[in-house]
Formats: C-alpha cells, sequence, structure tokens
C-alpha cells in the first residue's frame, strides 16, 4: 500500500531566479530614481539660494549715488577695477563659500566675471578731487562700490545723507552745550582754559576779549572745550602760573624748585622729567598743597 505525504500546510517556493539583463534593468532604475531625488534637492537649494538673492535685491535702491574718499584726498585717485595679481578684486560668498571674482565692464549688467558674457568693456573708476558721483543707471558700478568691492569703507565710503544728517545732530548738541558752558563760566577757569591755546599771551587779554576767545574756541572744538572745563588740573595749573607771574611764587632757573617769593622758604622739588606746573598743579591736590593753594588764592585775590 502506497504511503502518502502529509502536507504540513507550507508550500516550498522556489527560489526565483533574475536574469542577468533583468538585474541591470532594475538597478540601473534605481540609479535613476535616486538621482532625480538629487536633482530634486540641488533645485531646492538652488532655489533658496536664488529666494535670498532676490531678497537682498528687494532691499537695493535705485537712485544716484556719491562715494568719497577716507585719508588724504588726492587731486585724482583710480581705484582698481579689475582682478590682478598685484591687486586682488575678489569678493567672498557666504552662501557658497567660494571667492568670487570682480570686474567693472560698461557693457556689463554684473560685476562678477563668472555672470558676464561676450565681449567686455572695461571702465576706470576715477575719484576727483575726492568725489565720485555715479547716475543711477550704471547700477553694475553701483553695486561693486557699494556692496562688493574690498576697498569698501577703508580707501573710499559711501555718502549717506541720514548718518550725516546724525552726525551733525550729535556735533549741533555738543557744540550748544559748550556754549552754554562757556556762558556760565567764571572769567579764572576761562583764562586757565584760553591760556592752554595761547599761552603766557592770556595774561596782556582783557576779560572781555578771553570771553570772545571762550566762546569762538567752545564752537569751534566743543568736545576739546568740554574735557578742558572738566579737567581740574587745568584750573590748578593756571593757578601756579598766575602765581608765578606775580611773584607769589618763584620757580627756580633750572625749573627744579618752587619757593615762595617773599622768604624763599622751598615749596616743593619738581619730580624729573616734569613740567613744573603740571607738577604744581598736583601738588595742590596733596594735604600740604591745599593750604599753599588756599593762601595763594588770598594774595591773588
Amino acid at each position: 500500500m502506497a504511503t502518502q505525504k502529509k502536507s504540513n500546510g507550507f508550500q516550498k517556493k522556489e527560489p526565483k531566479i533574475i536574469k542577468k539583463d533583468e538585474f541591470i534593468e532594475n538597478e540601473t532604475e534605481s540609479l535613476d530614481t535616486q538621482s532625480e531625488s538629487l536633482d530634486t534637492i540641488y533645485e531646492g537649494v538652488k532655489n533658496i539660494n536664488a529666494n535670498k538673492t532676490m531678497a537682498k535685491d528687494n532691499t537695493w535702491e535705485i537712485k544716484d549715488r556719491t562715494y568719497y574718499l577716507k585719508g588724504i584726498v588726492p587731486l585724482t585717485f583710480t581705484l582698481n577695477s579689475k582682478h590682478t595679481l598685484r591687486y586682488p578684486l575678489l569678493w567672498f560668498d557666504d552662501q557658497s563659500g567660494n571667492q568670487k571674482e570682480l570686474r567693472y565692464a560698461t557693457n556689463q549688467n554684473s560685476p562678477f566675471v563668472e555672470d558676464q558674457k561676450g565681449q567686455v568693456t572695461l571702465g576706470h573708476i576715477i575719484f576727483k578731487d575726492g568725489v565720485l558721483t555715479v547716475p543711477k543707471e550704471k547700477q553694475n558700478l553701483q553695486k561693486l562700490l557699494s556692496l562688493y568691492h574690498p576697498a569698501r569703507n577703508k580707501k573710499y565710503a559711501e555718502f549717506n545723507p541720514i548718518a550725516q544728517a546724525e552726525d551733525d545732530l550729535d556735533f549741533i548738541e555738543l557744540e550748544v552745550q559748550a556754549l552754554n558752558s562757556a556762558l556760565e563760566m567764571d572769567i579764572d577757569q576761562a583764562e586757565a582754559i584760553i591760556r592752554v591755546q595761547v599761552g603766557s599771551r592770556v595774561s596782556k587779554m582783557s576779560s572781555k576779549e578771553i570771553r570772545r576767545d571762550l566762546l569762538l574756541m567752545a564752537r569751534k572744538n566743543p568736545h576739546l572745550f568740554l574735557e578742558l572745563a572738566n579737567d581740574d588740573n587745568v584750573q590748578l595749573r593756571n593757578v601756579a602760573i598766575v602765581a608765578a607771574e606775580n611773584n607769589i611764587i618763584v620757580l627756580s632757573q633750572d625749573q627744579r624748585t618752587f619757593t615762595w617769593g617773599e622768604n624763599g622758604r622751598k615749596l616743593m622739588t619738581v619730580p624729573f622729567d616734569e613740567n613744573p606746573y603740571s607738577a604744581m598743579a598736583a601738588f595742590f591736590k596733596t594735604d600740604e598743597g591745599v593750604q599753599v593753594y588756599k593762601s595763594i588764592e588770598k594774595r591773588l585775590k
């Protein structure tokens, strides 16, 4: 009697044999799919960068622009307008991580060499009397100077009327503060400040002349005026000078010793390599010097 094999419910599957041509075709399709995915990612990144550039361009205002040289201004100055080994003209692109070569071509819309097509006509960038005005029609030159040129804010800068107005306002406010201080200043302090400017000639000036020069100084150089007005040493140094001019105190010929004019008693020794009146101003701040200063003030009055 024939024995029948019992089935366990599972059928044994025969292994699928893939032909060589079929395998190559499947792998090719897989690689094509991956390539399409990479292309999609690349295009996405490219679009993002393009949007960033577009956003940057949207902030650009089309108008006439003026540029000025910084520092010493010659009659004419030619700024480099193309890249050379001696004078590099490159701009680093943060987005791509690459350096881009710059060139001013009058018949091109872009200052980047890689974006310029066909035959180019090179142009010169010349400042006359320290100033260069670029009309709005020359957008390539404006963008080269305002955005990309490595000498921007070093050798030259773009004139900004708003920033200039802010600087002017700050100076005017400082000038008003200095003039108010000059009007309220007593004559002794005014004399001390003017002495810094004109020296011993102030002793022969009238009080009106001193006040006139004081106001002129406050208007022309308010920053220096306020510094001197807030410097105690200026006033103390002036007291020492006036006292010496009136023989209340005497400075020796070698400018090393101060003595009383009446009795020749020594007041102080001037430290080596120091201005004698600056040394006396510092001496007035000591315990002993305070009494000397009060005594000199009484005698001057």
